[in-house]
């Protein structure tokens, strides 16, 4: 386990200079999930929710929060992204939906914190949306898939 980069050699919190690191082409890809009732999950697949339709505004909700999560995340680099998506998965047996958002850019830092920045808001504007049906919805499993680019290389999730 190497030295935590967010400090300095006094203990003092630091946003890292990453002013030599190489531009290079960088893409997170993280996941959660959302479990709710039945009748939620249906309304919600279905787009009849009253306050409208849920995952389209969930998906912009993930996509504005991987822009702003240097405003929320204290030592995280401002980032141009090139790329932010949210894309869903819907698990019937369970009554789960499962968020992933990706994130790209080139540049000299990574984009993984974004990508969990998107997906949690993501599913946070989705109980927001939901919890008069069902205040009892789980939001779960968030964490990162994969992450490509950088010196740190190629990260892929274990299978669990």
């Amino acid at each position: 386990m190497g030295k935590l980069n967010h400090f300095d050699e006094a203990g003092n919190a630091i946003m890292v200079d990453v002013t030599q690191k190489d531009v290079t082409e960088r893409i997170a890809i993280a996941s959660g999930q959302i479990t709710m009732n039945q009748e939620t999950y249906e309304t919600v697949k279905e787009g009849r929710a009253k306050k409208g339709d849920v995952l389209a505004v969930a998906r912009v909700a993930g996509i504005m929060a991987t822009k702003k999560t240097s405003d929320l995340i204290p030592m995280c680099h401002p980032l141009m992204l090139t790329k932010a998506s949210v894309d869903f998965e819907f698990q019937d047996e369970t009554c789960t939906i499962l968020a992933v958002c990706t994130t790209k850019l080139s540049g000299r830092t990574g984009v993984e914190m974004e990508a969990l920045t998107g997906v949690t808001t993501t599913l946070l504007t989705i109980y927001d949306m939901c919890k008069a049906m069902d205040r009892g919805m789980k939001i779960q499993n968030v964490h990162l898939l994969e992450k490509s680019g950088g010196k740190s290389g190629h990260y892929i999730a274990p299978k669990e």
